[in-house]
């Protein structure tokens, strides 16, 4: 299964350029298509087998997510192994040493003071050097390679203690009267050693718990998928065969009641199917012949055969996945100021902890040099950067998943830290403010001309476009009994419309910008066809061997779902610009009735990207929102592209943020979720770095000559933990953030 692994802060010093250490930690064979393991917090360090990191010394993950499997997390298994083996020795050597200071005086006397010492040893040297390996090779690796991070501060400060300890025991004679107490015995850390590697321990684990919620959050997303398909073989036979058997053409039939094996098209057949899994609506929604289906979804009582499209990792389930698990993996801006303050904050710490021992050493009461020792340990640990390094990914983890559940597939952290500051929303009105599947109202030949055979030859040209409006005039045409005949040089003229040959005439169809292209004119038509616009429908000119021969209106139904969402949005702080390539008219029909701030209509698709280019330019942070391949320039352009669900592939690639259900209340829940991630991110921040403020000076010693306070490692390592634990509890309060 993935490796759900720790986030904690990670850093490295005198880096080359990006392209450089890419090349460097990246040893990935060209072409492998085999599993790959990486680095969640460094996406450049990728590798064909499991490991850590050369840079943090974190476990890899791996980079897929369909590869995750339904076994334990080895890494969470291993640490919860260590951890209860460190907290059964610990917890005796705890009443050892502290028991004289809690009422149990006699129970060193019992042992005696040299049997008490060898004790000690024996139940903390286990916990520092198993329980705490993996911290002391990690802390090892950051100062090999230097890359300083947490596991340096912990590999320090519990090789120190313990290290210090180990000498007391065993040649004790080698101190000088500095490190002597009252009664001439060097004092011995066993039991802080082992309890910052307990405490440590718990962090991680309950750190790795939590991110394990994600792998499981991911795997019920696979096992939503159907296991077997019912294959119709070409002789008519039909046969369950596993999922990884079916490829795109085959037919599948889908019986009542059964879930949809692959994405694929209806080609026969009718039923209502449960798409709640998709789209989040619980309404099913009923599909006939030309219908699209998506996999995993269920099937009601029909029967349907439907011909498969996309299969294994190519559905939209399998890409739903890996969006969500690569957004969980990326950084947000936000994190570039966490990793420059623990950079400075680090080797910081370092030198803080090297003054505090001199200082304690120097000025100190005697033993001044265990003192010394104490202090400058409790400063490595209680300095250990684990809250800061945890604040950005876990907020992003959870904020993820929990846009997957809400139907906003959130692409890349970047996204959804600079979506909190959008003020302009451009949407497109096809597809995204309308349902995207117009229907064709009517068809006005001019005097002469048949207003079928005018039809037939507009339907049969736009058979070879996949635009909706053209999809429109083929389903009115075939609903009216009308046979089409075969276009041959279909061209698209982007924005304009289309040309070809059918039946031997030459055929247009299109806006006035096509007709003027033509040298046709078009004024005796205009009062009809804006007549038309003003009731928000969409006119196009049809034209025979260079003449114009009639129109057809199509309409394109607004979706039920838009008013209400644009007035959320509205109250949200968004100005709301609708940029599409329908005429003047149609779009102000549309716009006036939902209460759109600005209009730009008859725009090229170039032009799209030109208005965002505009907007930025005046300082607005722009959102783009669209579905179709004309949309995909304006999605890139903007500061956030945002891509319905049920658009194109080429618009959805070119966006940061998905929107399953395909509806712009997918953006209402999307706006709220980053508003409360980055205010997450925020209070983490605060959190990871009050601790660290507050307790170096103390853990220095600082304190010590107006107060007598001087905190001791283990209180130091509970701090520590403790701003971990903050982090990771706030950050999963997102899980059930409204939006």
């Amino acid at each position: 299964m993935t490796h759900q692994h720790d986030h904690s802060y990670c850093t490295s010093h005198g880096k080359p350029s990006d392209a450089a250490r890419n090349r460097k930690y990246d040893s990935v064979p060209s072409g492998h298509d085999g599993v790959v393991y990486t680095c969640p917090m460094h996406p450049e360090v990728r590798q064909t087998g499991p490991g850590s990191c050369p840079l943090c010394g974190m476990g890899l993950e791996l980079e897929s997510a369909t590869m995750i499997d339904d076994g334990p997390n080895p890494e969470l298994a291993d640490f919860t192994r260590r951890f209860w083996f460190g907290a059964i020795l610990s917890l005796p050597l705890l009443v050892l040493t502290m028991g004289p200071f809690v009422g149990f005086p006699g129970i060193r006397d019992f042992f005696g003071e040299r049997t008490t010492l060898w004790i000690e040893l024996v139940l903390g040297t286990p916990v520092v050097l198993w329980c705490g390996w993996p911290f002391l090779e990690r802390g090892w690796n950051s100062f090999r390679t230097m890359n300083l991070n947490m596991f340096s501060l912990i590999a320090m400060g519990v090789s120190a203690a313990w290290i210090f300890s180990v000498v007391a025991v065993l040649v004790p004679g080698v101190f000088p009267d500095g490190f002597r107490n009252a009664d001439g015995h060097v004092g011995v850390y066993f039991e802080a050693a082992a309890v910052i590697v307990v405490l440590v321990l718990l962090g991680q684990v309950m750190e790795l718990r939590a991110r394990e919620g994600t792998g499981k959050a991911i795997r019920a997303l696979l096992d939503l998928s159907a296991k077997t398909a019912r294959l119709i073989r070409p002789d008519g036979s039909e046969e369950d065969v596993p999922l990884e058997s079916v490829e795109p053409g085959d037919q599948i039939r889908v019986r009542p009641g059964e879930k949809v094996a692959v994405d694929g098209v209806v080609i026969e057949g009718r039923s209502s199917v449960d798409e709640s899994m998709i789209t989040g609506e619980s309404l099913p929604v009923e599909k006939i012949s030309g219908d699209s289906v998506t996999g995993a979804t269920i099937n009601g009582t029909g029967s349907l055969i439907i011909e498969a499209k996309r299969v294994g990792a190519d559905t939209m389930l399998n890409q739903i996945v890996d969006m969500v698990a690569k957004a969980q993996r990326s950084r947000a801006p936000i994190q570039k100021y966490a990793d420059k303050v623990a950079g400075i904050f680090v080797p910081a710490v370092i030198g803080v902890a090297v003054i505090a021992f001199i200082a304690w050493a120097i000025w100190g009461p005697a033993p001044a040099f265990s003192y010394a020792l104490v202090s400058a340990v409790a400063v490595l640990i209680i300095a250990c950067p684990c809250a800061l390094g945890l604040a950005t990914p876990m907020s992003i983890m959870t904020a993820t998943g929990r846009g997957a559940q809400a139907g906003a597939l959130i692409k890349n952290a970047e996204a959804l830290e600079r979506f909190e500051t959008i003020d302009t929303l451009i949407v497109d009105k096809t597809g995204t403010l309308t349902e995207g599947r117009p229907k064709l109202i009517a068809v006005l030949p001019e005097a002469g001309h048949d207003e079928a055979e005018v039809l037939r030859l507009a339907a049969s040209l736009e058979r070879g476009s996949e635009h909706p409006l053209a999809e429109a005039i083929v389903r009115g045409a075939e609903e009216r009994g009308i046979t089409l005949a075969k276009a041959d040089a279909f061209e698209a003229v982007t924005g304009k419309g289309v040309k070809g040959i059918v039946a031997g005439q030459d055929v247009a169809l299109g806006n006035a910008r096509l007709m003027s292209e033509l040298g046709l004119e078009s004024a005796g038509l205009a009062d009809a066809a804006n007549a038309r616009r003003d009731d928000g429908e969409t006119v196009m000119f049809v034209v025979v061997d260079d003449a114009i021969v009639g129109l057809v209106s199509v309409a394109d139904p607004v979706k039920h779902t838009t008013p209400a969402a644009l007035r959320a949005l509205h109250d949200l702080g968004f100005r709301i610009i609708m940029a599409t390539g329908d005429n003047a008219r149609t779009a102000k029909a549309i716009g006036a009735r939902l209460g759109i701030d600005e209009i730009r209509a008859d725009v090229l698709p170039a032009e799209k990207a030109d208005i965002v280019r505009e907007l930025q330019a005046k300082g607005r942070k722009v959102a783009m929102a669209g579905d179709g391949v004309n949309d995909a320039p304006a999605l890139a352009q903007a500061d956030v592209g945002i891509a319905m669900g049920t658009g194109a592939d080429v618009a959805i690639e070119s966006a940061s943020i998905t929107l399953v259900g395909g509806n712009l209340d997918g953006i209402v829940r999307a706006r709220r979720l980053a508003v409360a991630t980055m205010r997450n991110i925020r209070q983490n921040l605060f959190f990871a770095m009050i601790y660290n403020a507050a307790g170096v000076p103390v853990a220095a010693g600082l304190l010590f000559p107006f107060f007598g306070i001087l905190i001791s490692p283990m209180f130091a390592a509970f701090a520590m933990s403790a701003s971990s634990v903050s982090v990771v509890a706030n950050a999963l309060r997102l899980r059930t953030v409204k939006v």
